[in-house]
């Protein structure tokens, strides 16, 4: 199915009425542009003059919609007009469309149009004043230049304008487009973040809490029932402790510095864990890091215990840190096997976000079970991290 051709614009369709309009008034008032006894006019009298006009101003409806086409049969026209007496409403509607070629045409049009103007202003100018000799030749190229080469340069600069303007629009269109997709990518991973801190500051305290409420509901026995309540009550207050400190960084307008956990901490985090019911060693030998491997390291030994305490058979889980030159590893181990006693449910989260927290520092991360043949399954489970402490060095 062929397409259909497209319509005319309002104002071309205006711009061609009042074109017509006007010539027609013109003629009818009897003021053609050249004299009837010129030797250049072949079609005397008045009526020719409609032709070119009528011609000229059906190119005028098609300026915007096919401004080459409009053009050629412009030139036609206009040619025609030359050899009759003329009306100037032709001549300045042959001039928009010049104009209307060069704004509104393909580009290979619009560049070739001035140059064409350009030519034909030179030659219209130097070569009737080089066969006649006469110096109001040169109005001929003076002529030429205000009908052609004006509005074809004038074109030029409105298209060149109304380029660069719509280039602008695209530029701002592309950075706000960027500038979204920069913001949704760091919403993302502020909300990758809080998830990982959510869960290392929480998750170790409610697993302690759900182990010993669950030993003390299935344990008919006082003594086990106190020291599971008193573990209890003592990771309730921690974990509401974190969860204020979290909700604190959080809270708008609340610019008093968050305490961030250090390796300083170690000791601390492994005597907590021994108090609910890991058999935990460390050995911790570093020396001063920056603060993100510092927390990065906190929260791995921390996840790790809490996995330990959820999921580890009996037996030592041994903690260690050990410092070379650009890097520092975190190396966690612990029984493999099924746990004695109740234990609780895991989500798998711990290991996604201790494998983003090495990932996000440039390190490598590691955790699966091992063959060891001096534990009772002949398994362990390891967790290690290298976090590099320079800033540029590979992982």
């Amino acid at each position: 199915m062929a397409p259909r051709p497209p319509r005319p614009h309002r104002f071309d369709l205006c711009a061609a009425l009042a074109g017509l309009l006007g010539g027609l008034l013109l003629w009818g008032v009897g003021l053609p542009t050249r004299p009837a006894d010129e030797p250049y006019v072949l079609l005397d009298g008045r009526w020719p003059v409609l032709l070119p006009l009528a011609v000229m101003a059906g190119c005028e409806a098609l300026r915007r919609t096919l401004p080459r086409t409009a053009l050629l049969i412009g030139v036609a026209a206009l040619t025609l007009d030359s050899v009759t007496q003329g009306s100037l409403v032709t001549v300045v509607m042959f001039s928009d469309l010049v104009y209307a070629a060069v704004v509104y045409g393909p580009p290979a049009t619009a560049r070739r149009v001035p140059w064409i103007t350009g030519l034909l202003t030179v030659a219209g100018t130097v070569v009737p004043l080089a066969i006649w000799q006469v110096p109001e030749m040169l109005l001929i190229g003076v002529v030429i230049g205000l009908v052609a080469l004006m509005p074809a340069a004038t074109g030029w600069i409105v298209r060149n304008h109304r380029d660069a303007a719509e280039a602008a629009r695209l530029r701002a269109e592309q950075t706000t487009l960027l500038a979204e997709m920069d913001r949704a990518q760091a919403v993302t991973a502020e909300r990758a973040r809080m998830a990982r801190e959510l869960h290392d500051m929480v998750a170790n305290h409610l697993s302690a809490i759900a182990i010993h409420s669950t030993a003390a509901l299935s344990l008919d026995d006082p003594t086990t029932s106190r020291d599971a309540l008193a573990v209890i009550r003592e990771n309730s207050v921690k974990g509401l402790a974190e969860m204020r400190r979290l909700i604190g960084i959080l809270r708008e307008g609340d610019n008093e510095p968050a305490a961030t956990p250090t390796l300083e901490g170690l000791p601390a985090l492994v005597e907590g864990a021994r108090a609910n019911g890991l058999d935990v060693s460390l050995d911790a030998a570093h020396g001063q890091v920056p603060a993100p491997v510092e927390l990065a390291a906190y929260r791995i030994v921390q996840e790790s215990l809490t996995n330990a305490l959820k999921h580890a058979g009996p037996g030592r889980v041994t903690v260690k840190l050990a410092q070379q030159d650009s890097s520092l590893t975190v190396a966690v181990t612990s029984p493999y096997g099924d746990r004695e006693g109740p234990s609780a449910p895991g989500s798998g989260a711990g290991l996604v976000g201790m494998r983003e927290r090495a990932a996000l520092l440039g390190g490598s991360f590691e955790a699966g079970p091992l063959e060891d043949p001096g534990s009772a399954d002949g398994k362990i489970w390891a967790v290690r991290a290298t976090l590099p402490v320079t800033e540029g060095d590979p992982a």
